[in-house]
């Protein structure tokens, strides 16, 4: 809702920098110059364009042909009245009007094509791209202002390239071509209709100051609008929950309000530009009448020639009527343009280094050295989250990582699979820092389980085997993979799914319960077969059984694997062969489970504050049985 009251006032949202860079980019950047960007895209099929922009030009010449041959046919044959004469000049004229009609048919058959392809190009580089931006982006920007400029803006531009841009230059062409023809019959008729035509382009100066930020708060507005219904969508259990769907509705009414008073500010800049475009052409037709009739009277200009004079004048009228549309399709583009570039120029600070380092096989030593980390919004001055973390796991350890709410345990697993960055010191895989290795090369030794289990909306078997694309789907060997993770993770559940593990599965996994999530989202990690398996609190939806089961199944897979799991519970940590206690951003102790009870007064505390919430959970659990 604040950033529409912000679009509303016509200022800037301060959760999005890049809105204020536009309003200045409207003075800073032409309009040419910001759609110029999109050539990058077009230059595979720039010929096909071209072609397409000379045929729709060809069929405005013609147009522009057909009142010179109508002034012939009126000044000569149907005045001497022979029939053959006649007879030709009316195929000549019908001749013109459908070689413009096949003109028109042939430039919208070469660009079509090509637009369609501009259009696939856009999605999958911004697709691509949203994929490459580090999670720090993701967290920054909202889900539905990056849907609605994949969407609503590329849509746009493709629409724009295919009939607005050609269409545009062709009729300005068109205007000043036939505007030079009217002087051919009498240069105080073109004089008339040229100086009448002239405020045209003062309203198309202002139309353009006007409508541009509009239509930058109208796109920005939607991509917050498409936000709030996804996030009612997403929330729709707890909205009905607590009874609160009333009041989602009401701030969806007020963010559909706000747009709607922009989308009625925009209709009335567009009416406005509408207005003259529609009036001007009609004064200068009644004043070059005026004048057309006394030239005639006064024999300076013959009936034929008038009769052709308003032939051309009304072939401009479409062009001249329609530059207020064109126009404001011109800044819908530009804008959207500008919106998706936005995106694409955001900068990738999470890459494979120019010259990677060799691991093709890794023994799974995990180490922290010196390890600082804090957010990018953090409050200046504050302290790091992460304040120099010295921890090292040794291959096929476990160590359990515990630490109070708000201690940065999450975090810290973020930071092995270069989901986030240092800001200072390093980690490292058996010796070489993280950042010396490519992403997917990292990303295939150290594999990560989150407490909030994501699933995708496709087959259980294609959810379990994505860490292991290189597998022949349905192959023996990847059968037996999959097998072996359900197993672990006690997802059993799968075989009473309607298809079986080839069920899809709703969106985002939310068919499922929250425990068959997470074993899902275990299974998955542990079907990747890494080196080192980072687990965030993985088993936190499970009820004590099944965590029992679950844990005697990692008990196996971690006796080869490397292993650091965030413990909300005192029976994770009993998975550990060490535990580590993470306070004020720092490792503060380091140990078995047992001397850390006896030396450290804080990891007691810890545990204590652990037992706790395993005892709270329990008593909800067994009042959800009841």
């Amino acid at each position: 809702m604040a950033s529409a009251v912000h679009a509303d006032r016509g200022e800037a949202d301060p959760r999005f920098p890049h809105c204020e860079s536009f309003m200045s980019s409207l003075s800073a950047r032409s309009t040419p110059r910001a759609l110029a960007r999109l050539l990058p895209f077009a230059r595979t099929v720039l010929p096909r364009m071209l072609a397409g922009a000379v045929s729709a030009l060809a069929a405005a010449l013609v147009a522009l042909a057909i009142p010179l041959a109508l002034e012939a046919l009126v000044g000569g044959p149907a005045v001497s009245g022979d029939p053959v004469a006649l007879i030709w000049g009316v195929a000549a004229v019908l001749g013109l009007g459908l070689a413009e009609a096949g003109l028109v048919w042939l430039r919208r058959w070469l660009v079509l094509s090509p637009s369609t392809h501009i259009e696939y190009a856009l999605r999958t580089t911004f697709t691509s791209r949203l994929e490459r931006l580090p999670v720090a982006f993701h967290d920054r920007w909202q889900s539905g202002q990056l849907l609605s400029r994949m969407m609503q803006d590329i849509s746009t531009i493709r629409r724009w390239l295919a009939f607005g841009l050609i269409m545009l230059v062709v009729n300005v062409l068109t205007i000043v071509i036939g505007t030079v023809l009217l002087f051919r019959w009498h240069w105080a008729l073109g004089a008339v209709f040229l100086v009448c035509s002239a405020p045209l382009w003062y309203a198309g100066y202002r139309f353009e100051k006007s409508y541009g930020v509009l239509t930058r708060q109208s796109q920005d507005q939607a991509g917050d609008l498409a936000t709030a219904v996804e996030e009612s969508v997403h929330g729709i259990r707890v909205l009905k929950a607590f009874g609160r769907g009333g009041h989602a509705l009401a701030n969806f009414t007020r963010q559909a309000e706000t747009l709607r008073g922009t989308e009625l500010r925009k209709a009335a800049a567009v009416g406005w530009i509408w207005f003259w475009l529609t009036l001007l052409p009609g004064i200068a037709f009644a004043l070059c009448l005026l004048t057309g009739i006394g030239l005639a009277a006064t024999g300076q200009l013959q009936v034929a020639e008038l009769f052709a004079f308003f032939a051309m004048a009304t072939v401009l009228r479409w062009p001249m009527e329609s530059i207020g549309f064109l126009f404001s399709f011109l800044l819908d583009a530009r804008t959207a343009t500008d919106r998706i570039f936005e995106v694409l120029d955001e900068t990738e600070s999470i890459t494979d280094p120019p010259q990677p380092a060799a691991l093709p096989t890794a023994r799974g030593r995990l180490a922290f050295e010196g390890v600082h980390f804090r957010y990018q919004d953090a409050a200046p001055g504050s302290r790091d989250l992460l304040n120099g973390v010295d921890l090292v796991l040794e291959p096929g350890e476990t160590v359990a990582l515990v630490g109070l709410t708000g201690s940065g345990k999450t975090t810290l697993t973020t930071l092995p699979t270069r989901l986030y960055d240092v800001t200072a010191g390093r980690v490292t895989l058996d010796g070489v820092d993280v950042r010396g290795l490519t992403l997917s090369q990292l990303r295939t030794h150290i594999s990560t389980a989150f407490e909030d289990a994501t699933l995708f909306s496709s087959s259980v078997r294609a959810n379990v085997l994505l860490g292991r694309d290189e597998l022949v789907p349905d192959s023996p060997e990847a059968d037996a993979v999959l097998r072996e993770a359900l197993e672990v993770a006690q997802a059993g559940f799968v075989d009473e799914l309607p298809d079986g593990v080839d069920t899809v599965i709703g969106e985002e996994g939310l068919s499922l319960s929250g425990g068959q999530r997470q074993r899902l989202a275990l299974a998955r990690a542990v079907a990747a077969r890494p080196a080192v398996l980072v687990l965030d609190d993985p088993l936190s939806a499970l009820d004590v059984d099944t965590e029992a089961l679950v844990e005697a199944g990692l008990r196996r897979v971690l006796d080869t694997t490397t292993a650091l799991i965030v413990a909300h519970r005192p029976s994770t940590v009993a998975l550990a062969d060490r535990v580590a206690l993470l306070e004020a951003g720092r490792i503060v102790a380091v140990g078995a489970h047992r001397d850390l009870l006896r030396t450290s007064a804080a990891y007691r505390h810890v545990i204590s504050s652990l037992d706790e919430e395993t005892d709270a959970a329990s008593v909800d659990h067994e009042e959800v049985t009841r």
